[in-house]
């Protein structure tokens, strides 16, 4: 082969090889040029369900195209996760993950392969909500002093109930359990309504909620509450104490937070982009409006989600060692 015809053939292929880029580069430059997909993982009505809905609307306005809720439900939030792994990371398919299934599943059944980080592209915290320890009525507890003084005294006798083993839930009523050396049992549900039916009508003592979810009951003076699993009271019901304002509570602080993922591998233009939508929604009135009235705090504009999901995953496998939870 000449020289020549060897230059020749290298400038073709150059040729064919910037024409190739070129509708890559155009389709990043022009995302989003058609309807975004968010998945969640649970059926509708839940909270990350609703938090999705909440942040894909605002989020559509931000980005003048339609967004799409689309459910994906079943363990625990790990099926509509692996869907979002499996997509083609172009930025139309994208996932509002909860701590469940983003960082605790892992740690908890050895049959979940995939990281919470590694394995999609972390885009930005959305929100978090809080949990809050509730007693039932015929318990006779109303305080944390209260719970811990009725625990202690009969040791075993009395059980906490979540919606189900490894849910955020379980690991907040482990985490007070192990902060006051607690003999207390935990009986796991198949979500919150039977856990609700039970303690509403005192066949169980104790319940880890999260906080929008056992409000109605709270308020309607079905259910007592002993505090929330946080370090700061919350405007959305001033009145409830924090389990932390008492001593031995102190270091009690965990609530279920929910973020925008995208599968790994998605280009940086297109992260860049919905970083700064999400950011500009988060500051938006509306929807900060709307997420309080749930409950829920909206995560600050520019908050470093990979660092805060590395924190909080290394807090649960403290949680779940100590307890050697296993599903």
């Amino acid at each position: 082969m000449s020289p020549c015809f060897r230059r020749r053939a290298l400038a073709v292929a150059l040729a064919l090889t910037s024409v190739a880029a070129v509708p890559a580069a155009f389709a990043q430059g022009n995302y989003p040029s058609r309807p975004i997909t968010i998945v969640v993982g649970y059926p509708a009505g839940g909270s990350t369900d609703l938090t999705a809905r909440l942040f894909g609307a605002e989020l559509s306005k931000k980005i003048g195209q339609q967004v799409v809720i689309e459910n994906v439900g079943g363990a625990g939030g790990v099926i509509g996760a692996q869907r979002v792994i499996k997509a083609a990371p172009d930025g139309y398919t994208l996932l509002v993950g909860a701590s469940n299934e983003m960082a605790i599943a892992k740690l908890i059944n050895k049959a979940v392969k995939y990281d919470g980080l590694k394995d999609f592209t972390p885009i930005g915290l959305i929100s978090t909500q809080p949990l809050v320890l509730v007693s039932s009525l015929n318990s006779g507890v109303k305080t944390a002093p209260e719970f811990l003084a009725q625990v202690r005294a009969n040791p075993g006798k009395y059980s906490f109930g979540s919606s189900g083993v490894g849910t955020g839930l379980h690991l907040g009523g482990e985490m007070v359990k192990e902060a006051a050396k607690l003999d207390l049992v935990h009986v796991p549900y198949r979500g919150v309504a039977p856990l609700t039916n039970d303690l509403v009508g005192g066949q169980l003592q104790f319940g880890v909620f999260v906080l929008s979810s056992a409000l109605p009951q709270i308020r309607a003076g079905k259910v007592q509450p002993i505090g929330l699993l946080q370090t700061k009271r919350t405007p959305l019901a001033p009145e409830i104490p924090t389990m932390a304002e008492t001593p031995e509570l102190k270091n009690v602080n965990i609530d279920l937070w929910f973020a925008l993922y995208g599968p790994a591998g998605l280009p940086e233009p297109v992260a860049q982009k919905l970083q700064q939508a999400l950011n500009d929604v988060v500051n938006t009135p509306e929807f900060r409006t709307k997420m309080q009235e749930t409950g829920a705090s909206v995560a600050a504009a520019g908050f470093d989600l990979a660092k805060f999901q590395a924190a909080e995953t290394a807090k649960y496998k403290r949680i779940v060692d100590v307890a050697n939870i296993q599903e």
